[in-house]
């Protein structure tokens, strides 16, 4: 609790000088029972002796006593929370310049009640400067992110040991702000038992990305078929296959209408154009933008293809209904929200239960580990944080996009890009390699792997196209034209800073 508390307010110092002068800042904690009650009064304990104005709520009867003890001998003062007083006390917590909520820790089940649920709604309403969670934003569940309202959205969390999954997964991520980690002395028997949830970071992704070697030809490099678009959407069909050329695969086969080839082969006339069988491909990317029996017919044809030649593939939109009765985990479906809650509804296991787009959205680890369970598949659920599970129980958490980034077309790049990266990496999966053996992954749980760094390269794109527009809005087609920068800078770093 010491070494939590101490951390928790050195990064309270950290923000305040970077806002303001410490002396006489305006700090209030949100105290509850129990030891997340405890790490934020022995934390504004310190924040006194740093010659802050501190003042904390009390929301329990039964608050930590050695904290408290601590808190009051440092000249805090104290006010209880009471039926009545809540919207008063959050007119003056709203006043500091920091709020600390140290309400709910990691043992909590279920949200705020009664008068601290009030607070905390009057609180979120009233918007304080600046919020810092102690460990979690109370609320927040921290096995599996769901949010149990009301929420005060925090500007930082600051977290002990190791990040909860929680904190990696929506709705919690979005109410927890920046994330800082607090090294307490448990981490070895955190190592020891596993992640819940797993998050590629930039050496990684550079571990895993697939790079030609010096022989290497357009064939070795990964062949990918391309059944995407329409006459009706041909704007899908242009965004995969450029944006799979622009990721690094050896070539691009795409198989579709006459009409939406011309089309496609504009921006890209390194692709060729088949309107049947396209010969030997080593993956297959299907179903953005696919409408119409014809082009539907394709995708049918080549999902059979793909299943008796076990080949990887990407389904995406329309092709997620094609899906045989069980899939192999090479095959990665790419919903969102609402077409997972779909999916979800058509197996015969869930068929009876309704699941609900909101469903999904409320508890997106929850159904995409059932969603990779039972069709035996790789599921990246795409989001402001996309999850990627294998039917083993591995889950990724990537965030490193922008919400400009919800733009039409968006989901087509990473199509493009997430099949470009199956072709290229089939090989290197099957044949067990070094890259992923390191991350500690079972070959069915590494085309995750490849999913996450898809969903990572997609992201970090969508940011650096927008810092190009100053931050602003962007496009498809900008995003896809910032996946070769984003690449190439991931692999320089990777080979600067490698083990």
């Amino acid at each position: 609790m010491q070494r939590a508390s101490y951390g928790l307010a050195q990064v309270v110092v950290r923000e305040l000088k970077a806002r303001r002068r410490l002396a006489g800042a305006g700090v209030t904690v949100l105290a509850g029972k129990g030891n997340n009650g405890g790490d934020g009064l022995f934390a504004a304990a310190l924040l006194a002796r740093r010659g802050m104005r501190t003042t904390a709520i009390l929301a329990a009867a039964d608050v930590h006593p050695e904290a408290l003890a601590a808190f009051t001998a440092a000249g805090g003062r104290t006010f209880r929370l009471e039926p009545g007083n809540a919207e008063e006390l959050a007119v003056m917590c709203a006043g500091a310049d920091v709020v600390i909520d140290a309400l709910l820790g990691t043992g909590a089940r279920g949200g705020l009640r009664d008068d601290s649920a009030e607070l905390v709604a009057s609180l979120q309403e009233l918007r304080p400067r600046l919020v810092v969670a102690c460990d979690l934003p109370s609320g927040v569940d921290a096995n599996t992110g769901e949010v149990h309202w009301p929420v005060l959205d925090a500007d930082m969390t600051v977290t002990f040991g190791g990040i909860k999954a929680g904190l990696m997964t929506d709705p919690g991520e979005g109410c927890a702000g920046r994330i800082e980690l607090v090294p307490i002395g448990i981490e070895e028997f955190l190592r020891a038992e596993g992640p819940e949830v797993r998050r590629m970071t930039a050496l990684d992704l550079g571990s895993v990305l697939p790079k030609p070697g010096r022989r290497a030809h357009k064939y070795s490099r990964g062949v990918l078929g391309v059944v995407a678009g329409s006459p009706r959407f041909a704007g899908a069909a242009v965004l995969s296959v450029h944006a799979a050329a622009l990721a690094g695969t050896g070539m691009v086969r795409y198989v579709g209408p006459e009409s939406a080839a011309g089309l496609v082969l504009a921006p890209t006339p390194e692709a060729l154009w088949e309107s049947e069988d396209p010969g030997r491909v080593q993956a297959w990317l299907l179903g953005s933008g696919v409408d119409g029996e014809e082009q539907v017919d394709r995708a049918r044809t080549a999902a059979a293809a793909a299943l008796t030649a076990d080949l990887p593939v990407v389904a995406d939109a329309g092709a997620l209904s094609l899906l045989p009765d069980r899939c192999p985990p090479h095959w990665i479906l790419t919903p969102h929200a609402g077409e997972l809650a779909t999916l979800l509804g058509s197996l015969p296991s869930t068929g009876e239960v309704a699941v609900t787009r909101d469903d999904v959205e409320s508890r997106p680890l929850h159904f995409v580990r059932q969603a990779a369970r039972e069709t035996g598949a790789t599921v990246l659920l795409k989001g402001a944080t996309t999850l990627v599970a294998s039917p083993s129980g591995v889950v990724f958490s990537q965030s490193e996009g922008t919400a400009w980034m919800a733009t039409a077309g968006s989901g087509d790049v990473l199509a493009g890009v997430l099949g470009a990266l199956v072709a290229q990496s089939a090989e290197a999966v099957k044949e067990d390699d070094g890259a992923y053996a390191r991350l500690g992954l079972n070959p069915e749980d590494r085309w995750a792997a490849v999913a996450a760094v898809a969903a990572s390269v997609h992201g970090r794109a969508g940011v650096l196209a927008s810092a190009d527009f100053a931050g602003g809005p962007l496009t498809a087609s900008a995003i896809m034209a910032a996946v070769p920068r984003v690449i190439g800078s991931l692999n320089a770093e990777y080979d600067r800073t490698r083990p």
